[in-house]
């Protein structure tokens, strides 16, 4: 086979997902994430429809995550007095399957860590593609040489930045920004499919504030121009969330005052990837939120599972052509990836005036709701998805 030793940048879902594959195709594998080791907690992830979970089952991931999954969250949106206004099931919010983010990075990293090498704390500085591999500088470790790259480093790539351009050609701001604040209490029953949390949340226009359930503490949405802020200064987005909420009502100066407690504050833009050109350049492919992320659009982990196993996938029955098997993959996931291209959370969850939050409101208990959601549903099967074991397997037999 050609093209047997591949460099990915992440360590998230997309990353360790696209390693499990490589390595199960015979490809020697090396991840590398800039974070010290695997980060924990997060938000809330979820897959839908079948696609998604028959691809969890063929990777045998489906006991352990039933284990760690969370229970459904149903969100009541409440006015300034605590008065009940409209609820946002969690069945729709949820999918088939729902778990925090670290505990999906723990559980693949656990399936891939003995057949995988994991270089934790660093990050790629460099990239030089040459006729017959890409040599690849670190922030700290000493450069190496691979046949192939994978960029699946999250919406703000590092990898897409080296190789197709600077961010602002293909991230498109959607005019709001959200923050997740302190992990899922450690008492919260989260596991098994009968698990039923509420958490509550409170609009002001352009504003979300939600506090409880058992996925983060606290959580806030909110629409702004562009904000200039480092995302590793976590005292820096504290002061952004003081400030944007400091005039809204109902619970949220209790919870203001409660941020000063919490070190784990990650706060981002709702953004839209725009590649237009393709996943792919030479020797180098970008899969996840680093090719086709729309921040909490609900489709970004199923995305991500499923761009891990096309690619994989196509480099196996290829037999590591990476020209073949690229384009094949551009192709596929061009179509599947159109699922998320229209979607804007911040204007459904955060809406800029008053009479949009009513109409907001009226719209969940609305039969035109339901339809949405069924939409979601078979949106997140379109997708002809192949055998790709046994596709190999069968190529190994002839």
């Amino acid at each position: 086979m050609r093209n047997q030793t591949v460099l990915i940048s992440g360590a998230s879902v997309a990353g360790p997902a696209l390693a499990y594959w490589l390595h199960r195709y015979g490809f020697a594998v090396t991840v590398v994430e800039r974070a010290r080791g695997l980060r924990s907690g997060g938000q809330a992830i979820d897959f839908k429809g079948r696609t998604q979970v028959t691809v969890l089952d063929r990777m045998g991931l489906r006991d352990d995550l039933e284990q760690r999954r969370t229970g459904t969250t149903d969100t009541v949106f409440v006015d300034a007095n605590g008065n009940r206004l409209a609820t946002m099931s969690g069945d729709f919010t949820g999918g088939d399957l729902e778990i925090l983010r670290g505990d999906l990075a723990e559980i693949m990293y656990k399936h891939t860590a003995e057949h995988c090498e994991y270089l934790f704390g660093d990050s790629i500085s460099a990239l030089t593609e040459f006729a017959d591999g890409v040599h690849v500088e670190f922030e700290h470790g000493p450069a190496r040489t691979f046949d192939l790259v994978f960029g699946a480093d999250g919406i703000h790539s590092r990898v897409r930045g080296l190789v197709f351009g600077p961010e602002k050609d293909f991230v498109e701001y959607l005019g709001h920004y959200y923050c997740i604040a302190g992990a899922a209490p450690a008492n919260a029953d989260t596991t098994g499919p009968k698990a039923r949390a509420t958490s509550y949340g409170h609009n002001a226009p352009g504003k979300l504030a939600i506090s409880g359930g058992p996925k983060a503490q606290q959580f806030y949405m909110f629409a702004s121009p562009e904000l200039d802020y480092s995302r590793d200064d976590t005292a820096a987005q504290r002061r952004i969330i003081e400030q944007v909420f400091a005039d809204v009502r109902w619970d949220v100066p209790q919870m203001l005052s409660e941020l000063a407690d919490f070190d784990d504050i990650y706060l981002d833009s709702l953004s839209r990837m725009r590649l237009t050109g393709g996943y792919t350049k030479g020797r180098v492919a970008l899969v996840g939120d680093s090719a086709y992320g729309n921040t909490l659009a609900g489709f970004g982990s199923g995305l991500a599972l499923i761009g891990a196993y096309v690619i994989a996938g196509e480099l196996a029955v290829a037999d590591g052509d990476h020209a073949v098997a690229f384009a094949r993959y551009d192709e596929i996931m061009r179509s599947y990836a159109k699922i998320a291209d229209n979607n804007n959370t911040g204007k459904f969850l955060a809406p800029k005036t008053a009479l949009g939050i009513r109409v907001r409101n009226w719209f969940l208990g609305s039969w035109l709701f339901t339809l949405m959601a069924k939409y979601a549903d078979k949106a997140a099967n379109d997708i002809d998805l192949q055998d790709y074991p046994a596709m190999v397997r069968q190529r190994e037999i002839n």
